[in-house]
């Protein structure tokens, strides 16, 4: 493999922040679908792919969203276009037939639940971590969310308990003059030890 080049890495980790509002532009749904194809090559243990996205885009949608915010939050999810509800399948383990190249880790899986549970946790951030980094490479802005009652988010959209809310990301073009002082980072010396 090769480096990218210097603007791609701008768009996805430099010159990208995180949206605090969104212009009033529609995403389609085909450039979803882009986005997700992309994210969907992303490395998963044992190709799990225990990510669900939930695209709330219309106003109905988004009315039954907008209670299990925190305050800081409404106003943000009401201007995107697009909220995602990044999800875990708690029964990703159903799909492993089609999705890995061995028999027998449907079962692995469903007969160790912690295992399963351990699993779908890591590798469904991991998935929502690439959707992120695939809604950017597509020209999307994103505004990432953890000021959310997850619980309400499960039982709003997800009463059968079989996905798991993990965390929101807003979706659209962003409004420029939203966004915050972009923050200070740790150093590597800091993050980063070399053993």
């Amino acid at each position: 493999m090769t480096p990218i080049p210097s603007a791609s890495l701008d768009q996805l980790f430099f010159n990208a922040r995180t949206a605090n509002g969104f212009l009033d532009q529609p995403v389609s749904i085909d450039l979803l679908r882009q986005v997700y194809e992309a994210a969907a090559m992303a490395p998963t243990s044992m190709n799990t792919q225990p990510t669900r996205y939930v695209f709330v885009n219309t106003p109905e949608a988004k009315a039954r969203l907008l209670p299990t915010l925190s305050p800081g939050n409404v106003e943000k999810t009401r201007s995107a276009p697009v909220t995602v509800i990044v999800a875990t399948d708690t029964r990703f383990f159903e799909h492993m037939p089609q999705i890995w190249h061995q028999p027998g880790a449907r079962e692995n899986f469903e007969n160790n639940p912690a295992m399963a549970e351990a699993m779908a946790t890591r590798n469904g951030t991991l998935g929502g971590a690439y959707f992120l980094l695939a809604a950017r490479a597509y020209g999307l802005d994103c505004g990432p969310m953890s000021g959310v009652d997850l619980a309400k988010v499960n039982a709003e959209f997800f009463p059968d308990g079989r996905y798991k809310a993990n965390f929101l990301i807003n979706l659209g073009y962003g409004d420029t003059t939203k966004l915050f002082p972009r923050n200070p980072r740790l150093s590597f010396e800091q993050a980063c030890q070399v053993l």
